[in-house]
């Protein structure tokens, strides 16, 4: 680690080993005294990585990362523990479990296979997205408050429109100050972007807010750029689906899905003095 890695910005600093600390940067879109779920995933992957580096495992590949969100995220110190729940050598489960204030917060798991060369097979792949750098920047914080959304670059492909958006996103921060994560902890990281990006309805008037995320992988990402070609549906009784094909910038590489309540904000009373 490089000193100039010290100075970069960074969504959490690490308090001991597996005890983290959001900085404002991760601060929600929903609340800001609340953290953004997106890297807090991308954080809960870096542990499970680091976990299984101490269990000097083969290369095996992430095929599918579910996580659970149980409750309100605070914008506070949270523990990440890890376990391997079903070893093996070709076909591994890891589990963790985000706690914050004696709370579970975040159940994930990852089910991780044996990369080989099927080359030979490979195909039916959506089509690639158009590079991000000619892109026109977004700023997504004229629809959204919180440190996570104003730390973005964020480029539209296209106009965006109710529902349905495609759009790259990165960022300049460090995930943890002072540590190098890895590409796919980064990546992760900025897929929860997606439930804010193809807005059905404003957010000052109706809620939305996904409780899990879901990423299933045929390829492992590359880079510093997250591709969201992202479609959203609400139903008629209060449930919603937030859809995503996952890109790089070498092409596509995968799925996320996201379940989402959907409800109208609360109406503010407004005293007599403020009539």
């Amino acid at each position: 680690m490089t000193e100039d890695a010290w100075t970069v910005p960074s969504y959490y600093e690490r308090i001991d080993e597996g005890r983290y600390k959001p900085t404002a940067h991760a601060s929600g879109a929903w609340s800001t005294d609340e953290q953004h779920f997106s890297p807090l995933g991308g954080l809960v992957v870096h542990a499970m990585e680091r976990h299984l580096d101490s269990e000097t495992r083969p290369d095996m590949l992430f095929s599918r990362l579910s996580f659970d969100i149980l409750g309100r995220i605070a914008l506070d110190e949270c523990h990440i523990s890890v376990e391997t729940v079903r070893p093996g050598r070709t076909i591994e489960l890891v589990e963790a479990t985000v706690t914050i204030a004696e709370r579970n917060v975040v159940r994930a798991r990852a089910w991780l296979l044996a990369g080989q060369d099927t080359s030979a097979v490979a195909g039916g792949e959506p089509a690639a997205l158009p590079s991000p750098e000619p892109l026109d920047g977004w700023a997504l914080s004229e629809q959204w408050p919180g440190g996570y959304i104003a730390s973005l670059d964020l480029r539209p492909v296209g106009t965006p429109r109710p529902g349905r958006t495609t759009a790259w996103v990165s960022t300049p921060l460090a995930l943890v100050h002072g540590e190098q994560s890895g590409p796919l902890a980064n990546y992760i990281a900025l897929v929860d972007t997606a439930n804010g990006i193809a807005v059905r309805q404003p957010p000052t008037q109706w809620m939305y807010p996904n409780v899990d995320m879901s990423v299933h992988l045929y390829r492992r990402p590359e880079g510093r750029w997250t591709g969201l070609d992202t479609t959203v549906v609400f139903g008629a009784t209060g449930l919603g689906v937030t859809s995503t094909v996952l890109h790089d910038l070498h092409g596509p590489v995968g799925y996320a899905q996201q379940a989402l309540t959907v409800r109208p904000q609360p109406r503010r009373e407004v005293s007599d003095e403020g009539a």
